[in-house]
């Protein structure tokens, strides 16, 4: 014959574990792990500059590259599709026994200062006042953030 004892009269106490889970079976049990804790957010940083203007600061040092290259890039691959496919042209002389790919030799050195000169140029026309007003840009924010 077994014995069981009546119902307890009295509410048991709450359960030290979150509500939606049952009581461990037994008491060396461990707690179930807190929630993790969410960071906190971040503070709103002040834009450095608006999109559009970086995306045109891009774009012009983007052209100045590409024009600086494919001036020094371009006349050299001239001169080597002349060298290869030409070589009539490349042994004609120009003036006073002087060949055409000799002289065309010779001008890689101007035409690669030339590129150098085209690439300040449209440095100093195009990229560096978009560049210093971006950065003028900056600073006030930045000062704007030190005051508040």
């Amino acid at each position: 014959m077994s014995y069981n004892p009546p119902h307890p009269s009295y509410q048991p106490p709450p359960s030290p574990y979150s509500s939606h889970s049952p009581r461990p079976t037994y008491p060396w049990q461990p707690p179930e792990p807190p929630d993790p804790v969410r960071p906190a957010p971040r503070p709103a940083r002040e834009p450095l500059g608006h999109h559009s203007d970086l995306r045109v600061l891009r774009s012009a040092y983007r052209w100045q590259r590409r024009t600086a290259t494919l001036t020094a890039l371009g006349y050299f691959i001239l001169f080597l599709v002349l060298s290869a496919c030409a070589p009539g042209v490349m042994t004609s002389t120009v003036a006073d026994g002087i060949p055409a790919g000799l002289l065309l030799a010779l001008l890689t050195l101007p035409v690669t200062w030339l590129a150098i000169a085209l690439y300040e140029h449209t440095a100093r026309r195009r990229v560096d006042p978009l560049a210093d007003r971006i950065r003028k840009q900056a600073e006030l924010d930045a000062r704007r953030g030190a005051t508040r």
